[in-house]
């Protein structure tokens, strides 16, 4: 079989996915010529964007199991791209088998991967959706099922508000979870930020143009308006391969600022 073939009905082989550029960053194996010919133009620019995916996802499963261990139970994953291990309800539930863990992402292939993934998973569940359309989201039987919004609950959109554009209001989406949230709750973010190396924008902004994996490169007031309500807490808004809270782990090394900067942070919501 091809890897055309093996592609889902409904999803366009010549049209770069966001999820499966990521996911061959990482060095996945589910992507098209299309996504890794984005990937390749991007790492002719910026050489350590490998590393830099690899330090954004380090940055999500540090933050997981950091809330888990901090008590948070409730974990809502927006964006989630091809699932990778160790993923968000594996590091959640190694603190506590009572966490329990929503994966939201409009992709079909990502929802194929989740629903043989999580086929046996109580308390884990998958949903195709789109965060632009929160109310779809909040108001999906799974969400409503699993989620327990009287009690704190952690919302990630970990490198995913990057690919809204201006026009579809990031800060609106963010407000409409936040407002269902309960004081205590956290916003975990990760972001392209306008600050890389203009040759990287260039080159991601050239390739991908008009297609779901657009990305909107935006500033550091810009991202930390996205925090709006929320108290940043460790560090605060920071490149990825920097974020770490407690003792400093063990984090992929970069040499200086890379190309395509990604920055990352975690707010708690105020009472």
């Amino acid at each position: 079989m091809t890897e055309l073939e093996r592609v889902p009905p409904g999803v366009d082989p010549t049209v770069p996915s966001s999820a499966r550029v990521y996911d061959y960053l990482l060095g996945g194996k589910d992507h098209v010529a299309v996504d890794r010919a984005v990937a390749e133009k991007l790492l002719a620019v910026a050489p350590d964007t490998r590393q830099v995916a690899r330090a954004n996802r380090r940055f999500q499963v540090e933050v997981v199991r950091h809330l888990a261990e901090q008590g948070v139970r409730q974990f809502i994953d927006l964006g989630t791209g091809i699932p990778t291990s160790p993923s968000i309800h594996e590091t959640a539930r190694s603190v506590s088998p009572a966490c329990r863990v929503i994966y939201v992402d409009h992709d079909p292939v990502v929802r194929l991967h989740a629903q043989v993934r999580l086929a046996d998973s109580a308390g884990v569940a998958s949903v195709q959706a789109d965060l632009r359309r929160p109310a779809d989201v909040l108001s999906d039987p799974n969400v409503t099922g699993l989620i327990d919004f009287d009690q704190r609950v952690c919302v990630l959109m970990v490198g995913v508000l990057h690919y809204v554009m201006d026009e579809e209001d990031p800060a609106g989406i963010v407000a409409a979870f936040r407002q269902r949230m309960a004081p205590g709750s956290h916003l975990v973010i990760s972001h392209s930020m306008a600050e890389s190396d203009p040759q990287a924008i260039a080159q991601l902004t050239m390739a991908t143009a008009g297609t779901p994996a657009q990305t909107r490169f935006r500033t550091r007031e810009e991202v930390l308006g996205l925090f709006d309500g929320f108290e940043l807490i460790g560090p605060g808004l920071v490149p990825v391969h920097d974020w770490h809270i407690g003792e400093e782990p063990h984090i992929p090394h970069l040499n200086g600022m890379p190309q395509l900067r990604v920055d990352g942070g975690v707010g708690r919501l105020r009472a």
